[in-house]
This record gives C-alpha cells, structure tokens and sequence, in this order.
C-alpha cells in the first residue's frame, strides 16, 4: 500500500494529542497537530490586534498567515509563522480559544485543509483534531473518536496547565471545556462528530499507557501490521 494517515478526532481535553504523538512514535510516522495550526492563526490574529471571533477581520487577514510546519528532530511540531517559531506561545488557555474560534469561519478552515492533506499525500501520518475523519481525511485508513468524561479531562487540562506554571481552577478549566464541546459540537462548518466508521475510544477509566495500547490494537487491525 502507498502511504497510511490515521485520524484522531475528540473533544479538547481528550488526551488527542498525547495519545496522538505517542502512536506516531511507537509507528515510526509523522505525527501532526492540527490544533497547532488553528492556534498558529489564532495567535496571528490577536498579535494583530484582531479578535478570533471576528470573521471579518479574520477574513481580511487570512491570507498574511504564511505557515511552515518543521520536525527537526527534538520531538516537537514547530510551527512556523510568516518566518518566525511561535511553538512556545501556543499552548495557553487563550490561545485555545482561539484556536476553537477561528475554527469556525469557513475561510479559515478552506486556507488549512490543503495544507494539512498535503501532508498526508506525503507522509504516514497520525492526524488529530476536530474532523479530521469526517472532513479533513474523509478517507483516512483509520478513525478513532477519542474521547473522556468532562470531569476527568477537566482534571487532566488542570494539571497540565499547572506544570506549566498556569495560574487557575479546577472550575475554569472546567467551564471552559463545557463552553468548547459546546461551541465544537454545534458550531455550522465542521461540527465536532465521530465518523460513522471510527472506532470509539474512552479513556476515562485508563492512563495514558492503556489508552495507546488501545490505540494501537485499533490501528494493527484495520492495518493488518
């Protein structure tokens, strides 16, 4: 066979792209976060002075966003913006938020959905998001719905925040998950949904360890590895 993607979609908070990087890892492929991407826009946006849920401002804006995606090696997706390495200023609270609200104007996601099945034209890759299955790789070999009760991926958030030296609450982190299912889930362009043809994952009962090895039995069956 040519080349493979397996597609990861779930809520935030789920675990996506741990479980995500540590498939692609113990597979020898490429792992891409889309997430990443949108947060890449997200931060263009506000660098800008223009707020992700304006659509036309960040309509306007859209076609400044010149991304690059590197993997040089150290285990981390560097996204690249207009030049510049931004992998540092993305993993916030804010940058979350906005990676989810410039996610729903069509214009946005019309810009990135070449850029990321480019990648898997040339790549093995583990793709996580949204819709990766249901939009971005309708065809992808294997779909996953990763997903986890709110509370414990509220708890989980909270502690990776935390070792980042986040200051906030189990009930920010919280409301703020509910609010993003929400938004995801019934937001018009691309809904966050499991493809009638994913596998379903819950990994509310299980660490991370068990969740890959679930992953994984997943994919070597649909792969026949």
């Amino acid at each position: 066979m040519g080349f493979y993607s397996i597609a990861i979609d779930g809520p935030s908070g789920a675990g996506k792209s741990t479980m995500a990087r540590a498939v692609a890892a113990k597979l020898g492929c490429v792992y891409l976060d889309t997430g990443a991407i949108y947060r890449t826009v997200a931060y263009h946006m506000i660098l800008m002075g223009i707020s992700p849920k304006d659509r036309d401002g960040v309509n306007r804006l859209i076609d400044d966003v010149n991304i690059d995606i590197r993997f040089p090696g150290d285990g981390v997706q560097h996204m690249i913006l207009n030049g510049f390495d931004v992998t540092d200023e993305l993993r916030t609270p804010e940058m979350s938020r906005g990676a989810s609200q410039v996610s729903a104007h069509p214009a946005v996601r019309e810009v990135l959905l070449d850029l990321q099945r480019d990648m898997a034209k040339k790549n093995n890759v583990v793709m996580d998001g949204r819709d990766i299955g249901t939009v971005v790789l309708p065809d992808a070999d294997v779909k996953i719905f990763l997903t986890a009760d709110v509370k414990v991926r509220a708890k989980r958030r909270l502690a990776e925040l935390q070792a980042r030296g986040e200051k906030t609450t189990f009930a920010e982190v919280l409301a703020d998950l509910e609010e993003r299912d929400e938004r995801d889930s019934t937001r018009a362009v691309a809904p966050l949904r499991c493809a009638p043809d994913a596998v379903r994952v819950d990994t509310s009962d299980c660490g991370i360890d068990e969740s890959v090895r679930r992953i994984l039995a997943v994919v070597e069956e649909k792969l026949a590895l």
